[in-house]
């Protein structure tokens, strides 16, 4: 089996931060999006991973060659045409079934179903209140796909395409996209993979939809702040057992060794990494990268880079890295 994971996006939602950091290796409690993505392939029997590469791929690169045993082929997409023309970038690389991760998500899915299932592929799905903000797939009776309606005005389905699915008939999947590719671009000149999908079930495939326990966006700074809440929550939290003077510790909390706070006030749901310093502040709900160092402030909310410097100030709801402060979005 091959996996194609697409990482040419900008994450143009965690400016500052991602000018510097690609949005796979933003890291939440402790450690990248992509690192938590690759746990959940293992144990499959995956020959080679096809990486679409694109905004500092000389990065990627590196890092998924010196971090995972796994075959892989990179590819750059130059253009940004849309979700179709990424995955159809691999088809030279593909000769057997994929599977297709879209890294902006932990999730929490039983993937072995490719294994046992007798369909022409899965579509993982999370059923979702908003699904107006959503691709959502209309299914029959036995949870097959029928259609999928990209941001839907009404709710004739709840459930939410969370960008994670495994093509048996791989060959029909690149038709798809092939046929797709020939068609007017849709909104913002792209193509999308969900087009192909359709053009598979038209003509007769079976996708079968496979609801997942869980799914945590990382692509905004609010939904990854989240994202870090659950896990702290869920087996990430550790405190050093190292001195902390004057200290109130506010759990779950991921505080790496290293890290020097006193006469401060940390968390909840606060990752810092090591090297930092904190004295004389109060920090909730925000992720502070390695080297930080924050003196007589206040960081709520906030997403926070490696070797940055907060003295006497507040900051809430941004992103702050490289000397620049945005706000969330």
């Amino acid at each position: 089996m091959k996996v194609i994971v697409p990482l040419a996006g900008k994450g143009t939602r965690l400016l500052p931060l991602t000018k510097r950091v690609p949005k796979p290796l933003v890291r939440v409690a402790g450690r990248p999006v992509m690192d938590y993505v690759m746990d959940a392939v293992k144990g499959l029997d995956v020959d080679e991973l096809i990486v679409i590469t694109g905004h500092l791929k000389d990065v990627v690169e590196r890092y998924i060659v010196e971090r995972y045993d796994v075959k892989a082929t990179f590819v750059e997409q130059k253009t940004l045409d849309g979700t179709a023309g990424a995955i159809n970038l691999a088809r030279p690389y593909v000769d057997s079934p994929v599977l297709i991760i879209f890294v902006d998500t932990v999730f929490e899915a039983d993937l072995s179903l490719v294994n046992r299932v007798d369909a022409d592929g899965i579509i993982w799905v999370k059923e979702v209140e908003d699904y107006q903000r959503f691709g959502v797939i209309v299914t029959d009776a036995g949870g097959y796909m029928t259609r999928i309606v990209e941001k839907p005005s009404t709710p004739i389905s709840r459930l939410a395409n969370i960008g994670l699915q495994y093509v048996k008939d791989w060959k029909a999947l690149f038709d798809g996209i092939a046929h797709t590719l020939k068609q007017p671009p849709g909104k913002g000149g792209e193509y999308y993979l969900t087009d192909a999908f359709q053009y598979m079930v038209d003509r007769g495939r079976r996708l079968l939809t496979a609801p997942v326990a869980g799914w945590y966006d990382c692509g905004k700074v609010d939904t990854l702040l989240e994202t870090n809440q659950h896990l702290l929550e869920h087996g990430r939290a550790r405190i050093p057992s190292g001195p902390c003077p004057r200290c109130t510790i506010v759990p779950p909390v991921y505080i790496e060794d290293g890290v020097m706070i006193h006469d401060a006030t940390v968390g909840p749901n606060v990752s810092i990494e090591a090297g930092s310093f904190v004295a004389e502040s109060t920090i909730a709900n925000s992720i502070l990268g390695r080297n930080v160092r924050v003196v007589r402030g206040n960081v709520k909310d906030s997403l926070v880079g490696d070797d940055q410097k907060i003295e006497g100030k507040i900051l809430q709801q941004s992103v702050m890295d490289a000397g620049e402060v945005a706000p969330a979005t």
